[in-house]
């Protein structure tokens, strides 16, 4: 039978409908991903401390985690700007002093190794474009590198040259971001504006000739994908009358600054030691003494063919490391202008079949990225994929540091030094 509608309810004339009860908050449905789960209520107090909320499971932890007389921790991370991207630190101050730090990764991670692994050879380019975007061709090139000494490709001599005009372009474009990005995380506003200027310059002539202005996808096993245009040396011509220039104008807008020098003075320093143990690479290694450079140490492509120098200081501080990326701008200048002079005609793509089967092996390609060496670890079973896909990271091991150089330093510090290594999280979290 059909039930009988429900009688409306009557209420006094003015009087305001009733709402509707809510459960109490504990009788909410939690989310499984919620952490108060694993917490007693007793403790509700300290759900907002940056601790873990579960029994410590190394004696590292536990260490970290227990605070002494006075000591506090903060959470800088993972959404803040001076961490250049979803890197969290935790922070355990005596006052405004640092006393530890413990940084949390995987805000990223996206497991583009084993992406790779399931994706054929030409498709792998492009998997890994995202992990340097900031300089993004590093780490295709690195790939290519490895690939083609898997199958003994032979690259034709003008698209060397492409390869380390744009790579050097590129250089330059992540090194301008590098001196702006420091500038801002010490309270400079000028400086960043100025670098994104000559960023947007740089990538709009690398858009010209690849189509892209971030995420290039433009090596190509065996070659480069594509030869340089009109559009693209029109651009590069006219840069080119004035970079030099323009390089030491804005080296001065932040070495004649008195609050910029005194605060990355002395701040945050790797010595020589330190470097070598942790395996550091790239300008934060030059700038503490160790002249190590992959394009001079295993030279690759044609930069044995051209002259440049290494630049190296001794100082190890952050003022050194920024001061190594301001001298390797001035080289990678040097380089572009003899690859203008000396690029030789021809193709500029090895002829390959569409579907790359290279023999049962492993071989390692590496490049001098903005932030170090770029490696890929690659190992072929004789299918159209890789079986195994491994790639070393330059920023990751340069953040293996910050423990190191953190404590003892200022609170205020903090944003400094993490940004003089220049991490791109990308890489961290692959």
């Amino acid at each position: 039978m059909p039930t009988r509608p429900a009688r409306p309810t009557t209420r006094a004339a003015g009087a305001r409908p009733a709402r509707p009860v809510e459960p109490r908050p504990s009788e909410q449905q939690r989310s499984e991903d919620d952490p108060r789960i694993m917490l007693d209520r007793e403790i509700s107090a300290d759900l907002y401390e940056p601790i873990p909320p579960y029994p410590t499971r190394t004696e590292r932890e536990g260490e970290f985690y227990t605070r002494g007389d006075g000591e506090m921790f903060i959470n800088i991370g993972p959404h803040h700007p001076a961490t250049h991207g979803v890197l969290r630190l935790v922070l355990k101050l005596s006052g405004e002093q640092i006393v530890d730090v413990d940084p949390v990764l995987g805000y990223l991670h996206r497991g583009v190794e084993k992406i790779c692994e399931n994706s054929d050879y030409y498709h792998v380019i492009d998997q890994v474009d995202p992990l340097e975007y900031v300089s993004s061709l590093f780490q295709e090139w690195a790939a290519v590198l490895s690939f083609e000494k898997l199958m003994d490709v032979e690259v034709p001599r003008r698209a060397e040259y492409i390869r380390v005009l744009s790579g050097e372009l590129l250089r330059i474009a992540s090194h301008t971001l590098y001196i702006g990005f420091l500038a801002l995380d010490l309270g400079g506003l000028t400086p960043i504006l100025y670098s994104f200027i000559e960023r947007d310059e740089i990538v709009e002539m690398l858009a010209a000739l690849t189509g892209a202005r971030m995420l290039f996808n433009y090596f190509r096993i065996g070659g480069v994908n594509g030869d340089l245009n009109h559009e693209f040396m029109s651009r590069l011509g006219d840069w080119m009358s004035r970079a030099a220039k323009q390089t030491e104008a804005d080296a001065a807008l932040l070495n004649e600054n008195e609050i910029f020098v005194r605060r990355t003075r002395g701040v945050g320093v790797l010595d020589r030691a330190t470097a070598l143990r942790f395996g550091v690479t790239g300008g934060n290694l030059r700038a503490a003494g160790v002249p190590f450079d992959i394009r001079r140490a295993h030279p690759y492509s044609i930069y044995p063919e051209l002259d440049f120098n290494i630049p190296t200081r001794d100082e190890g501080d952050s003022l050194a490391r920024y001061l190594i990326r301001v001298d390797e701008v001035r080289e990678s200048i040097k380089i572009i202008d003899q690859c203008l002079h000396n690029m030789p005609d021809g193709p500029v793509m090895a002829k390959l079949p569409r579907l790359l089967r290279p023999r049962p092996g492993r071989a390692w390609g590496a490049c001098e990225g903005p932030r170090g060496m770029l490696g890929v670890y690659t190992i072929s079973d004789g299918s159209d994929q890789p079986f195994r896909f491994r790639i070393h990271d330059p920023s990751f091991m340069n953040l293996e540091t910050v423990p190191t150089l953190l404590p003892g330093n200022l609170l205020a510090d903090t944003m400094t030094i993490v940004a003089s290594l220049d991490p791109v999280l990308g890489g961290i979290d692959k």
